[in-house]
């Protein structure tokens, strides 16, 4: 059996429309999706049973995520608005509406108590989950153009922006630095030691970069991708770097050697969005069909 998921497992079917986004919750038992549709899903992606559908934004569903604490979802979409849900009784808890263009990227802090949030309008904004103040607690406007992925960790907030740069925030330290890829970026996912950053950009490549000096570690080349967001990823011990294609094929490259071990056919159209599973040989993949994939 490979060390890396290529077997189809399960099909979640229910979104009708492209699926923008999949994430795991942060124990892996569930898995969420948000769709064109306009609904956030909740899903067993053991049996492929969908436990709840999440409606409250009026356009597209772009990003959705899970708090580290299980308790709560956050949502991104195209009617410019951030959504914090309950996950037990799917309620509305916060609906944030500071944007004024569409939502790319959600996340929330180790704590669960912030939500940080990346729009096309070329800012991030960070909200206080612990306040009911509705107003944003921090707005970074540095990016000149669409703030395409944004993940926050310890003091740290990695975005990918359109305007072909990589930007690491150290929010203690009020200190950016800047790495400049060229193509605009659709992904940038932080390695579990923290040390370097795997970003997608609209040139058919994925760069591993190392954080600390921005110096080029690998490139990976082979994939399509030069019109749509593409997700890419890592797999939960480092050792693959994964990416969806405009071919509909997942790509599954070596870390170290930058070669294909191996490419999924996977998805009608466009395999937009994956996520990797915390601790098995599990992931997720949505596309452009409406589908959702779950490898193993």
């Amino acid at each position: 059996m490979a060390p890396y998921p290529t077997r189809l497992e399960l099909t979640l079917k229910g979104h009708k429309g492209p699926v923008n986004d999949v994430c795991y919750n942060h124990s892996g038992q569930y898995c969420l999706s948000a769709g064109r549709d306009r609904s956030i899903r909740l899903w067993n992606p053991s049996t492929g049973l969908l436990l709840h559908t999440y409606t409250g934004h009026s356009r597209d569903a772009l990003a959705v995520t899970a708090s580290p604490d299980n308790a709560k979802i956050a949502s991104g979409g195209a009617d410019r608005s951030v959504i914090l849900w309950d996950v037990g009784s799917g309620e509305i808890l916060r609906r944030y509406t500071a944007h004024w263009e569409r939502v790319n990227s959600v996340g929330f802090n180790d704590q669960s108590t912030v939500l940080i949030s990346a729009s096309f309008d070329a800012t991030i904004r960070l909200w206080d989950l612990r306040s009911m103040n509705l107003q944003p607690i921090q707005i970074i406007e540095d990016c000149k153009d669409s703030v395409m992925s944004v993940h926050i960790r310890d003091t740290e907030i990695i975005a990918g922006c359109a305007d072909g740069r990589l930007r690491t925030y150290d929010i203690r330290k009020g200190e950016l630095k800047e790495d400049y890829i060229g193509s605009p970026i659709t992904s940038a996912k932080i390695t579990k030691d923290g040390n370097c950053i795997l970003v997608s950009s609209l040139d058919s490549t994925m760069r591993l970069m190392d954080k600390s000096n921005g110096k080029l570690l690998n490139e990976f080349k082979g994939h399509k991708h030069k019109e749509y967001k593409i997700e890419s990823i890592l797999s939960n011990k480092d050792e693959y770097a994964i990416t969806g294609s405009e071919d509909g094929k997942i790509y599954i490259y070596d870390v170290l050697e930058a070669k294909v071990l191996s490419t999924i056919e996977a998805h009608q159209g466009v395999a937009t969005t994956l996520d990797y599973h915390p601790e098995n040989i599990n992931m997720l993949s949505g596309g452009s069909d409406g589908l959702i994939h779950i490898w193993g």
